[in-house]
This record gives structure tokens, C-alpha cells and sequence, in this order.
């Protein structure tokens, strides 16, 4: 039956409509697979193998966007095409901090994605995750969701990796390096992470932070210079501040310290509510983020917090996130 409800609908949503996008963004969409050399118990050297994928951003130079720690310290990157391609890969530079890296090949005739705007994003948006994690016959995988959450911090065994983009879309193992884009096929966010006994979570890099260390890399400046404080924080509401009978029902509670970063050389604790970065307030871990992200490595910032209900002011220098 037909609606003006479902007009509506049909005008936002057309299937075919998507699936015709996303078969172009799947042709730039690589399979990347690396030779790592490592040392066993008798130092010997023995080669190890990893998977990931990849993001063509610039066909004319041959340049693939992916994350660090797939290619990080690797002998040999071997890069796969959607059409089963295969040729040598070289990393041109990383950004370890945002686990964002650029290798470049040499090839004719390659497809560019088309990036977004991460900045527009929005909770409950449908997003598409696409890998290439095998390099099999039939090209890359798709998978659908949602944006579930935004500006995520979380703990990786390569540390501490802030303002993600978290999605209930499957990131398939290697997946890592391949777009996350939008029901128009641009790329929104790069897949990095997976909660590995969790249902259903995944974590990707907003595409603007990482354009902004290709960036870097592609003009010769030093990437990864992006100051950091060393704190996982949760926004305060309301109703969370009446459950822990907090003083407060906004600001940022401090849940983690990272070790050796400038909050815990100040005395910054867990348990510490957040309210001000040089007199600007800071009512969420959003506003958090941006303060200490539109300030440069070397700076001095003063917090103002809350521990156990008394005021305290920390003073402290930035450093350049590890």
C-alpha cells in the first residue's frame, strides 16, 4: 500500500541505489599482506605473516590509506586489488598515534574512494564496513550497521586510541584498514579495532583525523605530533550522578590514567570530575577532546576538578601523544 509515509521512505532509502554505490567503492578496497621478521628464543630470524586492508585515496599517485599496525615494521607488503592484482607495496609513513599509515604502489588505472566529512556524523546513521581481509576471488566483503557511539577512547595492546568512531557493522578479521563509508559511498572512518569478546563492536579512525596525518606525512611534516593528556574519561549525567551519588551531574569522570603521561605527573587520579580546561567548560568527554586537541604538544593547560566533592586545580604541560 502506498503511503505518503512510505514515499518518504522510499525517497531516502533506494536499495539498488546503495548497492550501485557500494560496488564502486569496492573497487578501491585492497587486501594488503605483510612478512614480518621476528626473533624466536635462539634469535633467530623468522618471518611471520599478517593480513589487513586498504583504502586507495589517490589513484594518480598510487597511494592506499590503512592503519599502522598492519603494516608497521614490515619486510615485505604485498597489496591485492579488487580484481586479484597483485603487486609491491611501500609504507611512504605512519602516524602511530592515530594508527593510520600510507603505502604507495606502483600501478595504472586504480580507483579513488571518495572521502566524507567525519565531523557530520550522527548516532543511529547507517554505515557500511568493507574489507578485503583474504584477497579471495569475488573481492571485498560488506557488512551493515550503524554508528553506535562517537568520540570512544579505548585501550588496545597498542595503547591508549581516542576519539573513535564505534559501529555495530562486523569488522571481520582483516579487516583492519578498510572504509567505513556512507549510504552515498563516501568513507566516513577507517576500521582499526574489534573488542574481541564483545557482541557486535568495532571502532574505526574519523576520516578527517586521519587525513590530517596523510597530511602531514604527504607535505614531510612529523605526523603523530597531537597533544595528549593520558586520561579515558565518561561524560556525567544526571542520572549516573544520582546512582554514584556524585556531587555533580555534568563534567567528565576520569576512569583510567595512563602511565607516564602528563595527568598522572600532575596528581590526576581516576575517580576526579573534570570540569574546566582554562576556564572553558567541559561538561562531556567531547568538550574534553576538543580542548586538548585544539592545543599544541608543549602547552600549558590548568584543570579544574572535583575529588571527593573539594575543588583542586592541577597545572600541567602536554606532551605528544606516544
Amino acid at each position: 500500500m502506498k503511503t505518503a509515509r512510505g514515499a518518504n521512505y522510499l525517497a531516502v532509502y533506494d536499495e539498488n541505489k546503495v548497492l550501485e554505490t557500494i560496488e564502486k567503492v569496492i573497487k578501491s578496497v585492497v587486501n594488503i599482506s605483510t612478512v614480518r621478521l621476528v626473533h624466536n628464543i635462539f634469535y633467530q630470524a623468522v618471518p611471520v605473516s599478517g593480513m589487513g586492508s586498504g583504502t586507495i585515496f589517490d589513484a594518480d599517485k598510487g597511494l592506499i590509506l590503512t592503519n599502522n599496525h598492519v603494516v608497521g615494521g614490515a619486510e615485505k607488503i604485498n597489496v591485492t586489488l579488487y580484481n586479484n592484482q597483485v603487486m609491491e607495496g611501500d609504507i611512504v609513513g605512519s602516524c602511530v598515534a592515530r594508527d593510520i599509515a600510507v603505502v604507495e604502489v606502483n600501478a595504472e588505472n586504480l580507483r579513488s574512494a571518495q572521502l566524507g566529512d567525519s565531523d557530520k556524523l550522527r548516532v543511529g546513521q547507517r554505515v557500511y564496513a568493507i574489507g578485503n581481509p583474504f584477497g579471495l576471488a569475488g573481492g571485498p566483503t560488506v557488512t551493515s550497521g550503524v554508528i553506535s557511539a562517537l568520540n570512544r577512547t579505548i585501550e588496545s595492546d597498542r595503547g591508549l586510541i581516542e576519539n573513535l568512531v564505534q559501529t555495530d557493522a562486523a569488522i571481520n578479521p582483516g579487516n583492519s584498514g578498510g572504509p567505513l563509508v556512507d549510504m552515498e559511498g563516501k568513507v566516513i572512518a577507517i576500521s582499526t579495532a574489534i573488542i574481541p569478546f564483545a557482541q557486535g563492536i568495532g571502532f574505526a579512525i574519523p576520516i578527517n583525523a586521519a587525513e590530517t596525518c596523510t597530511s602531514d606525512l604527504l607535505t614531510g611534516e612529523t605526523a603523530g605530533k597531537t597533544p595528549w593528556l593520558g586520561v579515558v574519561g565518561l561524560t556525567l549525567t544526571q542520572e549516573i550522578s544520582r546512582y554514584y551519588g556524585l556531587p555533580v551531574g555534568h563534567g567528565v569522570l576520569i576512569t583510567k590514567i595512563a602511565e607516564r603521561s602528563p595527568a598522572e605527573s600532575a596528581g590526576i587520579t581516576e575517580g576526579d570530575i573534570v570540569l574546566e580546561i582554562d576556564n572553558v567548560e567541559t561538561r562531556s568527554i567531547e568538550d574534553l577532546v576538543r580542548e586538548i586537541r585544539n592545543r599544541k604538544v608543549g602547552e600549558k593547560v590548568r584543570i579544574f576538578a572535583l575529588r571527593n566533592g573539594k575543588e583542586h586545580f592541577f597545572e600541567l604541560k602536554l606532551h605528544s601523544m606516544p
